[in-house]
């Protein structure tokens, strides 16, 4: 779990960084700003940074296609600010430098780039160091209304920035450093050409804790049964929701993931259980993201996942069937003389 109610700024650089591909450039500032004098604007910029990884879940690491950290480049250059090898602004000017030779899509906008050393970050339930770096690529125009002689006066500003809009953001939180740190991230921006921050620029790939196990698993289960089965199986849309439903219940009954006993209480067919390990393992080889035989279950990503378990049978445009449990409370077959399908439902009272 991540907090930052308790976090404070060590040091802010702000520069400017542009879209390379357009021929724009990058403005770097001389130093560090000065926040010392000022007791409202550390808590706005706070509120800008900080407020979005609120509800941030997943957790990423840094890693190199090559399997050298030391070539990651922001890896590289915040683990040496760490380890008091550099600056700070000589940090902020490299990581603004790296982020402009990376901002070649013709569709990325120029924007001010604010890189942030914090103190204070708490990371399930301990205090760490961090480093953000948050980039504002979207502005709006804001009204200004203030007391003037018998009344009112109103102003604008161009250009201002939304303090509740951030569009990208990252925290490196100095914790597990041989494997990537934790790195929580924020783009709003969910345009094709914005992978460039994650992929690009930072690099970065889901680490495999608890929640990455719990949120992958029931994702590739969930396209296992309704892609892979119909290979091998025979089933209706209600044996796939029951399939589901039976899946969506273990993990939200159990504390711990076990292999075998999900195998034999949700799958419950041994040729099916052979299919979904070998469904995982192509899964793993793809993303690089192995499972585990057993882990705990949590809860956060079990929540997050239960929106996109699908437990409706739609009739043509009549009818929704909603399936929450009780498979042999529901039959189908074919009425030959209306020629069309239909479902029975027993049930003891309507409600």
């Amino acid at each position: 779990m991540f907090f930052h109610q308790d976090a404070t700024f060590e040091s802010l650089a702000i520069h400017r960084v542009g879209n390379k591909s357009q021929d724009e450039f990058y403005v770097l500032s001389d130093a560090p700003v000065d926040l010392s004098g000022d007791e409202v604007l550390p808590q706005l910029l706070m509120q800008y940074f900080m407020q979005p990884f609120s509800k941030a879940k997943e957790v990423y690491r840094f890693y190199h296609p090559n399997d050298d950290l030391q070539l990651n480049e922001v890896y590289y250059f915040v683990k040496q600010y760490f380890e008091d090898k550099i600056e700070f602004q000589y940090l902020s000017e490299q990581l603004a430098k790296h982020l402009y030779e990376v901002s070649d899509h013709p569709k990325i906008k120029a924007g001010e780039v604010y890189i942030v050393a914090l103190d204070n970050v708490q990371m399930e339930g301990e205090d760490h160091k961090a480093i953000g770096i948050f980039k504002s690529e979207n502005k709006e125009a804001y009204l200004k209304v203030y007391p003037n002689t018998g009344g009112f006066q109103v102003d604008y500003e161009e250009e201002a920035i939304n303090i509740n809009k951030l569009d990208k953001g990252v925290v490196i939180v100095n914790i597990e450093e041989e494997e990537g740190y934790k790195v929580l991230v924020v783009d709003q921006t969910n345009q094709s050409e914005a992978i460039y921050w994650k992929d690009d620029f930072l690099k970065i790939r889901p680490r495999n804790d608890n929640f990455q196990q719990t949120g992958n698993l029931l994702k590739v289960y969930k396209n296992f049964v309704n892609e892979k089965l119909d290979e091998s199986f025979e089933l209706e849309k209600a044996d796939k929701i029951d399939l589901l439903n039976r899946s969506m219940e273990y993990f939200k009954t159990k504390e711990t993931f076990d292999e075998q006993e999900f195998e034999e209480e949700v799958i419950a067919n041994p040729q099916a259980a052979s299919l979904f390990k070998e469904y995982k393992q192509s899964f793993e080889e793809e993303f690089d993201s192995p499972f585990q035989t057993n882990f705990d279950i949590a809860d956060s990503a079990v929540k997050k996942m239960a929106s996109a378990y699908k437990t409706v049978i739609k009739l043509d445009k009549n009818f929704h069937i909603y399936i929450h449990g009780k498979r042999e409370y529901l039959e189908t077959g074919f009425d030959e003389e209306k020629g069309k399908q239909y479902y029975k439902l027993y049930f003891d009272q309507e409600s």
